[in-house]
């Protein structure tokens, strides 16, 4: 039987943006998918990484600033209003992932997480940001992450929200071990990630075929380790020439898949998340104050990378 605590949850995965969309017709889709969510009983809407635009980092351009129309100047704002006052009607929250260009200059890979009523709970900017800093012409398509967008100062964070405590982490986050356990640490029991990923990896191609094996992979470990909801969402489909993984999945604190996209296009999956289910596992086989030895574990914090001994 479910517990006092639930909150049902959809991943509103989607279908190729292509770069001629623009934005009032991205959002008349997320309408449309947080309505299809609404039926089927959600209170909480969860869409993918970069959801306005379509996946702008596999176009280098010299002058950043001819890049300056991916990114939103706040949020929310005229083109994303629509979502917003329909949420609020509806009594539905969301968890939006977007390119922000801040008043400092500054640009950043973020999510931001609306409650029920319409209230901004925070927004989580990307921690671990995946790819290349300059150009790579010989690619068959650039991953320039790291020259669109800058690392988070902040880290991951847990919010009281829908009922529970809730974290966000954004797509390559969820392949590293820590952002997972920092969020166990606060007593996460629902992490949300937006996602985008090729299926074809241009460093080493022989893991192409295992991208929905690695993505299942790391949310069901960081699940399970932490006893926490997580639930992915991806942009999938052949965007701009770039086949794109789908795959959009809810996983319980057991590490357990209980939903899961069946197809590449714009699709709901609907789970009810019972958080008081994370104590069965962070109050006994991951109960951190009992079990854990932080006194043996410095090297986590104290180097970055390898250090032969």
């Amino acid at each position: 039987m479910p517990g006092s605590r639930t909150v049902t949850v959809a991943a509103a995965q989607m279908g190729p943006v292509q770069r001629s969309d623009d934005r009032s017709a991205v959002v008349a889709r997320l309408v449309d998918l947080l309505h299809e969510a609404h039926r089927r009983g959600a209170e909480l809407v969860v869409y993918p990484e970069l959801a306005l635009t379509t996946f702008f980092p596999r176009w280098f351009v010299e002058d950043i600033t001819a890049a300056d129309h991916w990114y939103e100047r706040s949020m929310p704002n005229a083109a994303t209003q629509p979502l917003f006052d329909e949420a609020r009607r509806l009594g539905v929250g969301f968890c939006l992932g977007y390119a922000l260009l801040g008043e400092d200059g500054r640009r950043w890979n973020v999510q931001t997480l609306v409650e029920r009523d319409g209230s901004i709970v925070a927004t989580y900017r990307k921690t671990h940001i995946p790819g290349h800093e300059h150009h790579e012409p010989d690619r068959p398509f650039q991953h320039a992450e790291r020259y669109y967008f800058e690392p988070s100062p902040d880290g991951f964070g847990v919010w009281p929200a829908f009922g529970g405590r809730v974290g966000m982490m954004i797509c390559n986050d969820r392949r590293w071990p820590e952002s997972y356990r920092v969020m166990g640490l606060q007593g996460v029991e629902l992490i949300l990630c937006g996602y985008n990923t090729p299926i074809h990896y241009v460093p080493d191609p022989s893991q192409d075929i295992l991208q929905g094996f690695h993505n299942a992979l790391v949310m069901q470990a960081g699940a399970y380790q932490n006893g926490t909801w997580v639930v992915g969402v991806a942009k999938g489909g052949v965007e701009e020439g770039v086949d794109s993984l789908g795959q959009s999945m809810i996983v319980a604190p057991s590490g357990q898949i209980v939903a899961q996209a069946l197809t590449t296009d714009d699709e709901v999956i609907v789970a009810t998340c019972d958080l008081d289910w994370c104590t069965r596992y962070t109050g006994t086989l991951f109960d951190f104050d009992r079990y854990r030895r932080p006194e043996v574990y410095g090297r986590i914090t104290s180097q970055r990378g390898v250090i032969l001994s």
